[in-house]
């Protein structure tokens, strides 16, 4: 049974058994109501008719005196302590004849049922001419509240069936109101499946309710899916392309090791260095391209307050021992200038740009650090072959190399400056290249003062 079958069944099943507990309480009110008035009314005509035979009795005859009281559909009967009794009947009820005498000393007022006939029956002591108590009796039917009751449980049945039709209709309307996204989605997740392509579910209306809510976290489920897979397509075709040139190399080596390589030492040497240099090359780019593949979400930056002059200081000399370069730091910054920033992103950043100076220079790193208005800056100034200025605004785009020949022979990737990019952006930095043919290049990172 589908999701739209069982909202209709459970939301008609429930209306109806709430229908019907409505209609069942309303008929035992009312039920009680007419048995309390049958019941007081029998009460007051009993107290009536006891007054008057009081006083009637031993001048009237017995007979005479109980036809003067007998009800129109029912009996009165006077009975003795020796359960002799004196009985009077309506034409319509003399059945009530057959009822056995019984002697009652006090008041009592009771139904009682006869040939599937209700009646109300009422008993009060009397006192007889001899003084003795008597019971006066009276029966009378109760076929007038019986059919007030029996046209009630027939109103309320017409009630019930009239009133399960719009129950029925809303039922079907509020089932198919319900499970229309639901539907909507599980089309749109088959068409995805057939097809390959991700679709999206329109929404139409502006309410905030659970089901808008489902289909717009559906629509950006489907977004990230997209966006992944996107990345995970990108990054396959990077990796091919990328890979392919130093697999090529260590492939052609390794052949040539094969074939000479035990009897021309020189040839030996040169190809170790080639395929240890392409080994080193592409651990570095998977690394690269791992990090480029992340989505800006997963970047997970944790910020804190760094105090800036200690940690340029750091940063250097731990390139300098890592790499055997100099780095000379011109830091005008004071003891207390503190960012707030993700420290561990922010020297990634930082080991790029050096990285870059260390392949394309020979000589002196520069780091320069100061502040400017609201923001502080640091500049990573190197003396190479600096970038022509038709290729500047590109640096920053994926595998792109200013010069295939130069960074194939210093293990660029073109993946570097795009990482840095990526971790600019997500540190909510500044970052921009200048550069002299000839001259050298200088990197800029602006960051604003907390």
């Amino acid at each position: 049974m589908n999701l739209r079958k069982k909202i209709y069944l459970y939301t008609t099943v429930l209306f109806a058994v709430l229908l019907l507990i409505m209609n069942i309480t309303v008929y035992a009110v009312f039920s009680k109501l007419i048995y309390e008035n049958e019941q007081a009314a029998i009460s007051n005509e009993m107290a009536n008719m006891t007054k008057i035979a009081q006083k009637s009795i031993g001048n009237v005859p017995e007979a005479e005196l109980l036809r003067a009281f007998v009800p129109s559909n029912g009996m009165v009967r006077l009975v003795q302590p020796d359960k002799k009794a004196v009985t009077s009947t309506s034409p319509d009820e003399k059945a009530l004849r057959e009822i056995p005498s019984e002697y009652i000393s006090s008041e009592l007022i009771k139904t009682m049922e006869r040939d599937n006939r209700f009646y109300m029956f009422a008993s009060a002591p009397l006192i007889l001419p001899d003084g003795e108590i008597g019971s006066f009796q009276l029966i009378r039917s109760m076929d007038s509240a019986e059919k007030i009751l029996k046209t009630l449980r027939f109103v309320l049945g017409i009630v019930t069936v009239v009133a399960m039709i719009p129950v029925l209709i809303s039922s079907a309307i509020l089932s198919k109101f319900i499970t229309r996204p639901v539907a909507t989605m599980t089309a749109t997740m088959k068409e995805i499946r057939k097809s390959g392509q991700f679709k999206r579910l329109k929404l139409e209306g502006k309410s905030h309710d659970e089901l808008q809510q489902m289909g717009e976290t559906f629509n950006h489920m489907i977004d990230l899916l997209e966006s992944n897979y996107e990345k995970q397509k990108l990054f396959i075709s990077n990796a091919s392309h990328e890979l392919k040139t130093p697999l090529t190399v260590i492939e052609s080596y390794s052949s040539l090791l094969k074939r000479r390589g035990l009897k021309e030492p020189e040839l030996f040497n040169e190809s170790i260095e080639a395929i240890h240099s392409e080994a080193l090359r592409m651990k570095e780019m998977t690394e690269q391209l791992l990090l480029l593949a992340r989505h800006d979400d997963h970047w997970m930056i944790d910020l804190k307050m760094v105090e800036l002059k200690s940690f340029l200081t750091q940063v250097t000399r731990t390139y300098e021992d890592a790499f055997n370069r100099t780095v000379r730091l011109d830091s005008a910054l004071s003891e207390n200038t503190f960012i707030q920033t993700d420290e561990n992103k922010l020297k990634q950043l930082l080991f790029i740009f050096l990285d870059n100076a260390r392949k394309y220079s020979d000589d002196v790193i520069k780091v320069i650090a100061g502040t400017e208005k609201q923001e502080v800056y640091i500049r990573i100034e190197d003396r190479g072959m600096g970038i022509p200025m038709k290729d500047l605004p590109r640096v920053f785009d994926r595998f792109y190399r200013v010069d295939e020949a130069r960074n194939r022979k210093t293990g660029g990737s073109g993946l570097g400056l795009s990482l840095a990019k990526e971790i600019a952006d997500a540190l909510g930095v500044e970052i921009r290249l200048e550069s002299t043919e000839g001259v050298g290049t200088v990197a800029y990172i602006s960051i604003k003062v907390t």
